[in-house]
């Protein structure tokens, strides 16, 4: 495959240009978009509709308002945007231009954005806290008399959640005439329209209302957003630009003007085909060409082509999907019991949830970005006789909505909660969406059972579980990334409360985790191990909260050395749980050793192995660890 990008000296190039601010503005933005594709590609993932639809804004602000004043702010709340912002600071010199080509790499740039990077303001985090951030820095320069603008941009998918509108209250008691909101009003939330979960109604209105000062513009078009702004900031008010903007803005075929409400948006998260990418970098080099040619600007650029090819490994085992293996298994139950109702966070396409809709339409709900209202909302079905299925993000469903799953178990309803992208991986999105504390989050909530099935077939077993066999309410945490799993259940595996299954023998030590990812890497770290005549048994467990006592005994008490291995942060995990209720009621416990392994340190972004390798956690890590342990 070809990947193609514009070398740091044609941006250098450009903006030593005297031109007009809106002429170099337009340049830098489509020049950027060049990079933009080339990152996302070169990383395997990232989010390149919402980047390219916040583009131009960033390019104006950044270059007439951040480079020209360093007491100035910009950070962007809706953090799918970051490729876009992270090509605007590389691209004026306030990234190093070595990070081009290290979009989600554990030594480059993370999917979200984060401080450990230069000159990134705050963390992004989920969805809704940006205002409240800006708010912030406003006031700490207030104290410190230090005069600042602070410029933060939202989407309209992000609008959905409360803490902005909680953020809104008081700025103009509060006279925050430092800070000007920008909304990216692309009408999309992931995949779908805004328009097909939320009414947003008039924008200006709404913000109007808390006494802010708000313009509507073309947010692709700079004459139109530059003027607007100069005009907010002027008014000496807090103020809301919304800015209409296209997601995919800059190449027609990426555009989402066309699409009605019940399509999806093809290039919301992903790489984009290499004939579509093609296409893309032709049309925008076309149209940069156009432009100077128009404006009869003296200024040329070059791609730099890259070859670059993802290395593909031999498939030893089969590649497995929980997540189909989890929309199967529920559409198969919903048919036969009409109580089952879903409700999806704006993640239908990620949490496999679109068959369920259409097959079930009228039993499925779209909550849109609302965490807490999706989960109150499935509190009171459960009153009323019904068993809701609450998917999204482990995250984001075990966090935010923390209070309201408490409030729904102190009723002694029953509710099934889908927690997918569950655990350190995928690692490309970084720490704010990878859940490392769900466990933790979760363990304190009455009458709620946490289980985290290893392969397709527990997985079929874990729903039916959780449907038919308790009347408690159950936390599936779910891997979401496809696995080859090298190791098999037996045809007559069944789930039993509070016990494993050994899927490998082994003698002194045992070794206990839980998912595809884990268990896979420790089945592999065995084959190291045995090279220095090391045979560990290895336990799947896929209860994470639930415990039996004479099973574990059983199965541990003639074993010298112990081992848990968590995805999970250490204090508060899986491993934490076992072993401190294997102590506390095993009669035989000799005392022998008993170690944890697991996330001890803010997850780290990068490829899937990069993090594994990084936390220890990856098979030759793990093999290193255990004869480290078993030395001492």
């Amino acid at each position: 495959m070809e990947l193609f990008y514009i070398n740091k000296k044609y941006f250098d190039a450009l903006l030593s240009l005297e031109l007009k601010p809106q002429q170099k503005s337009k340049l830098f933005s489509d020049l950027c978009r060049i990079n933009i594709l080339y990152m996302i590609n070169k990383a395997g993932s990232g989010h390149v509709g919402s980047s390219f639809s916040s583009i131009d804004l960033m390019s104006w602000i950044f270059l007439e308002y951040v480079t020209k004043d360093s007491s100035n702010y910009f950070f962007s709340s809706k953090g799918h945007d970051a490729p876009a912002m992270y090509n605007v600071m590389i691209s004026t010199g306030q990234l190093d231009a070595s990070m081009l080509h290290k979009l989600r790499r554990v030594d480059g740039l993370p999917g979200h954005p984060d401080i450990s990077t230069p000159n990134i303001v705050t963390n992004t985090g989920s969805l809704g806290m940006g205002i409240s951030k800006a708010k912030g820095l406003i006031k700490a320069n207030r104290l410190k008399n230090s005069a600042c603008k602070v410029f933060v941009m939202t989407g309209d998918g992000e609008l959905q959640e409360g803490q902005i509108w909680e953020s809104l209250n008081r700025l103009r008691q509060e006279k925050m005439k430092e800070l000007t909101i920008i909304v990216d009003h692309n009408k999309f939330q992931s995949d779908r329209k805004i328009s097909t979960t939320s009414d947003l109604g008039s924008l200006e209105t709404k913000f109007e209302s808390f006494g802010l000062k708000t313009i509507t513009c073309d947010g692709n078009n700079v004459d139109e957003f530059a003027s607007s702004l100069n005009t907010l900031i002027a008014s000496g008010e807090p103020s809301v630009l919304i800015s209409n903007t296209v997601k995919g803005s800059g190449v027609k075929y990426m555009e989402s003007e066309s699409l009605s409400d019940k399509d999806f948006y093809q290039f919301h998260s992903g790489t984009v085909k290499q004939d579509i990418y093609e296409k893309s970098v032709k049309e925008l080099v076309n149209n940069i060409k156009d432009f100077i040619q128009k404006e009869s600007i003296n200024y040329v650029f070059e791609l730099t082509t890259e070859k670059f090819s993802n290395t593909s490994f031999k498939k030893e085992f089969r590649t497995q999907s929980l997540i189909k293996a989890y929309s199967k298994a529920l559409i198969g139950e919903a048919k036969n019991n009409k109580k089952i109702v879903a409700l999806d966070g704006d993640l239908i396409l990620d949490t496999g949830l679109i068959e369920f809709e259409k097959l079930f339409p009228e039993r499925f709900f779209e909550c849109g970005i609302a965490e807490q209202d999706m989960v109150s909302q499935a509190g009171a079905l459960a009153l009323e006789g019904f068993t809701p299925i609450v998917h999204s993000f482990s995250s984001f469903l075990t966090s935010r909505p923390n209070e309201q799953i408490y409030n729904n178990a102190t009723e002694k309803t029953k509710i099934i909660y889908i927690g997918s992208l569950a655990g350190l991986l995928p690692g490309g999105p970084g720490h704010s969406h990878q859940a490392v504390r769900d466990i933790a989050s979760l363990s304190g909530i009455p009458n709620l059972e946490m289980i985290q099935p290893s392969n397709e077939s527990e997985t079929t077993l874990a729903v039916k579980y959780a449907l038919n066999d308790t009347s408690n309410n159950v936390y599936v945490r779910l891997c979401s990334i496809p696995v080859e799993i090298p190791f098999e259940y037996s045809s007559n595996h069944k789930i039993e409360k509070g016990v494993g299954s050994v899927i490998s023998e082994g003698e002194e030590i045992v070794i206990l985790s839980y998912g595809p990812v884990l268990l896979t890497e420790i089945w592999l770290s065995k084959k190291i191990l045995s090279k220095s005549g090391i045979n560990p048994k290895i336990i799947a467990f896929p209860w994470l909260n639930q415990f039996s006592t004479e099973w574990v005994k059983d199965q541990l008490d003639n074993y010298k050395t112990i081992i848990t291995v968590d995805d999970h942060y250490i204090e508060g995990g899986f491993g934490e749980k076992f072993i401190a209720n294997y102590i506390k009621t095993s009669e035989n416990y000799n005392g022998g050793k008993i170690f944890s392994l697991g996330v001890d340190e803010i997850p780290v972004s990068g490829t899937n192995q990069e993090v594994l390798k990084h936390h220890k956690l990856s098979s030759h890590e793990i093999a290193k660890t255990v004869l480290s342990l078993i030395e001492r």
